[in-house]
């Protein structure tokens, strides 16, 4: 065997090598916590960025998953083919991933383009999506990507508007507008667990003139047809809950971008914030913030399904029918 083949590989894959390691043998069980970014860097003194990779890499295989506030631990055999969508975090894309988005020859089509730019987003986020690193995964030069997007903006619009295209809309009138209403919230809620780049390119004022999204306007105000309503209210009652969706969702892209870049979970901040927070809560002025649970708040997919229920019980005043218990 030649000096080259002995070589060990960058530090972030003989890392992750050892964390496989451990995975494989079973002495990491599923839902057992990994090291996190920070762990990583310390116990083999690597820098945060290399320790990233470490996560990012076992992610990508589908060996861990990331939680909002527990953070990373072992996934579930097959659980990632068995989710509607990826587990909350980012991971980096590897060849495996882009192969199916790259054309057999020739220059890509604007199809996979758009997948290729969705897979960068959903795996690095926005700010890794560029037309020259598309142009370079795809194997074409930049210029010939302006043959199917103008620019960036529409590139954003566009991979929008595919990933709207993803969802498999019901029939609506199904089970009454209150039922409509909450299937169509948490088909988008969904959606926008597996696309955590999603709510940021979305506008209310300046709203996607594209088919995929207004379908989902569409699907609410025909939810809605019937209810007598003037057709401003219900298209604001459309955007509304739009709205509560993707800021929802925007919380949970916030901390998983956090999480990324400063290796610190959400459990592990709320554990070194708790003796400044117990001094701040223990004085006569916040005697009521002193009895509440703090992961009343830290729990994204309740906070989600708090919202909804809420608004709908409001909603339901609004059109003259008693709001749910």
């Amino acid at each position: 065997m030649s000096a080259q083949a002995q070589r060990p590989g960058p530090p972030y894959q003989v890392i992750a090598a050892q964390i496989r390691a451990r995975i494989v043998s079973g002495d990491l069980r599923p839902g057992d916590r990994v090291p996190s970014i920070r762990q990583i860097a310390q116990r083999w003194g690597v820098a945060v960025a290399t320790a990233t990779k470490v996560t990012a890499l076992l992610r990508a295989e589908g060996l861990i998953e990331t939680n909002t506030g527990t953070g990373a631990v072992v996934g579930a055999p097959g659980a990632r083919e068995r989710s509607l969508g990826p587990p909350v975090g980012r991971s980096r894309v590897t060849p495996r991933m882009l192969r199916w988005a790259t054309p057999t020859g020739g220059e890509p089509h604007r199809k996979r383009l758009l997948r290729c730019a969705i897979t960068i987003a959903d795996t690095e986020g926005l700010d890794a999506v560029s037309m020259r690193r598309l142009a370079a995964e795809l194997g074409v030069g930049p210029m010939s990507l302006y043959r199917f997007v103008a620019n960036k903006d529409e590139l954003l619009t566009r991979m929008a508007d595919e990933v709207f295209g993803e969802l498999d809309l019901p029939r609506p009138k199904l089970g009454g507008w209150r039922a409509d209403l909450e299937r169509i919230a948490r088909l988008q809620w969904q959606l926008c667990r597996r696309h955590l780049w999603l709510p940021e390119v979305v506008s209310f004022t300046r709203p996607l003139l594209v088919p995929g999204m207004m379908a989902q306007t569409e699907w609410i105000l025909r939810a809605l047809e019937g209810l007598g309503l003037p057709p401003a209210i219900g298209m604001r009652e459309a955007l509304t809950l739009h709205a509560l969706v993707l800021t929802a969702a925007l919380s949970v892209s916030e901390e998983v971008e956090a999480v990324e870049n400063t290796g610190v979970t959400l459990d592990d901040w709320w554990a070194a914030a708790r003796t400044p927070a117990r001094e701040l809560l223990g004085t006569d002025r916040f005697s009521l913030l002193t009895r509440t649970p703090w992961d009343a708040a830290a729990n994204p997919d309740g906070l989600f399904e708090y919202g909804l229920a809420r608004h709908l019980d409001g909603f339901a005043v609004l059109i003259g029918e008693p709001p749910t218990s």
